[in-house]
């Protein structure tokens, strides 16, 4: 496995800045973000994105993954019908992007039928919700097949495809060898066990995020260092061995630090190592 970490684990820098530490801190690739505005977002031009992938790979990074955080604020799933189609518009455009900067994968939010840490989040009916995501991935696969970038539906906080097995026949619903899972290994603490989703969903794991998660203290609180919360690693890369998956793993590290914010990265890259024996 190739060890990446997501832009989000970054504090107030740039995506250059961001792929210097990246290598400095011993990682393989970095995981950038669309956006609205910025280095990479909504109206940002093929010249502009091109120049970010040639510099990462001066830099010896790679970038085979691209998330984004506008499906908090635009849903596939909303019951305000322009914001189901901003959502839509979205995906399009990060397909587009990904394809762009060389990467492989988009991870997608499917929708949610509701999110305690959003304030006034609307609640949508969970049929509902099923059928206007399901509806989405159905038009999206043809841009994904065209474009050769896999969809990865994340397994988010959502109240949304809330086990292996409803996110399993989901996937095979939409029927396309380029729609599949973006597993977050971390996600699933809150409420089952990440080595029973991933030997489910087998080879519908399209890319990994690392994180960690200690169940008292409960909530968004609950995220914490790797090795420092309570996912069984060694289980969990057993399950990982024993479904052949050997693509990326990313760590996606947020909030970070106080102080010396660039310190989770070194710290995020030495525990992947532990994980991934290589030390």
């Amino acid at each position: 496995m190739k060890k990446a970490i997501s832009i989000w684990s970054f504090s107030n820098k740039t995506i250059r800045e961001a792929i210097d530490i990246s290598k400095l801190a011993g990682y393989d690739g970095i995981e950038p973000a669309l956006d609205e505005t910025g280095e990479i977002g909504l109206e940002t031009n093929e010249k502009d994105l091109s120049a970010i992938k040639k510099y990462a790979k001066d830099k010896g990074i790679e970038i085979k993954s691209l998330a984004t955080g506008l499906y908090w604020t635009y849903s596939l799933t909303s019951g305000d019908k322009d914001k189901r189609r901003k959502a839509y518009e979205i995906a399009k455009k990060q397909i587009y992007t990904a394809a762009i900067l060389g990467a492989d994968t988009v991870l997608i939010v499917p929708g949610a039928v509701g999110v305690d840490f959003i304030p006034g989040c609307e609640t949508v009916e969970y049929d509902t919700a099923y059928e206007r995501s399901l509806e989405a991935f159905m038009s999206l696969k043809e841009k994904a097949e065209e474009f050769r970038v896999n969809i990865g539906i994340e397994n988010v906080w959502n109240k949304f495809l809330l086990s292996p097995l409803e996110m399993r026949d989901f996937v095979d619903k939409i029927d396309s060898p380029y729609a599949g899972v973006y597993f977050d290994v971390g996600n699933v603490l809150y409420s089952g066990y990440p080595q029973h989703w991933i030997k489910i969903l087998d080879k519908r794991i399209k890319k990994v995020h690392f994180k960690d998660y200690k169940r008292e203290a409960g909530g968004l609180h609950g995220f914490v260092d790797l090795l420092s919360g309570d996912v069984d690693w060694p289980e969990v890369m057993k399950a990982f061995e024993e479904t052949g998956y050997d693509d990326w793993v990313t760590a996606e590290m947020l909030p970070p630090y106080t102080h010396y914010p660039e310190q989770i990265v070194y710290n995020t890259s030495a525990a992947m190592d532990r994980i991934l024996g290589r030390c």
